[in-house]
């Protein structure tokens, strides 16, 4: 038996999937915008940001005195974020992401206070935007004693166009949403989890239960009949 070791063919080699790789490359290329200033805002290091799902609503509000392109990543791909790993964000939700690069910041003494201000302007803004009232964040953002004015923003859409139809479709974001619900659930029941956290599933309930009545409306509009529905 010969003592050389085999390797597999490099076709059979697992690697990442299609659709995350094509994911990933919108990524990248949405951090790659070149700002106002001729900087890339992926590679702005204090700045707010939200993540939008396939219906433009506002799901999560965030910020980072790290690396965007970092931040960004750790939620969306691989690199879990507590976010995720608590189940309070599902990255499958998230269609478009919209920053604000925070330039200004770098050289202020008071650098945290106004990320503070500026993620807060943000959820008070996005708030207005959705139809719950609420994002899926387990901590609250309370209103800091300073004001801040955002500057200009930038949003794009991180889904290429040929996985948009499939992503998007009803019936598979209700499975993820009502996966999501019962993973959160479990994490609640089995820990002392904060009032927050609760919050939070009481949002992602209401996100399903309106999905899952807008879906039932359209089947009902459409005129299947419930043959139809089994084929």
């Amino acid at each position: 038996m010969s003592s050389k070791t085999k390797t597999l063919p490099v076709q059979h080699v697992p690697g990442i999937p299609k659709d995350v790789a094509a994911i990933r490359k919108r990524i990248t290329a949405f951090l790659d915008t070149m700002g106002g200033n001729g900087r890339k805002v992926g590679n702005s290091k204090w700045r707010v940001y939200a993540f939008y799902d396939y219906d433009g609503e506002p799901i999560y509000v965030g910020q980072t005195n790290e690396s965007l392109r970092v931040r960004i990543r750790r939620h969306l791909t691989n690199h879990r974020t507590d976010a995720v790993a608590m189940n309070v964000l599902d990255p499958f939700e998230v269609k478009e992401i919209e920053v604000w690069p925070l330039w200004g910041l770098e050289k202020e003494e008071s650098a945290l206070a106004l990320l503070c201000a500026a993620e807060y302007a943000v959820y008070a803004r996005v708030l207005k935007e959705s139809m719950f009232n609420a994002v899926l964040n387990e901590k609250v953002i309370t209103a800091p004693s300073v004001r801040f004015r955002l500057p200009k923003s930038y949003r794009g859409c991180i889904i290429p166009d040929e996985l948009i139809e499939e992503r998007s479709h009803p019936d598979i974001r209700l499975a993820r949403r009502a996966t999501t619900i019962a993973a959160l659930a479990k994490v609640i029941c089995e820990r002392k989890v904060s009032k927050g956290l609760r919050r939070t599933l009481t949002v992602h309930a209401k996100r399903l239960e309106w999905l899952a009545s807008e879906r039932f409306k359209q089947i009902v509009g459409s005129g299947i009949s419930d043959n139809e529905e089994e084929d």
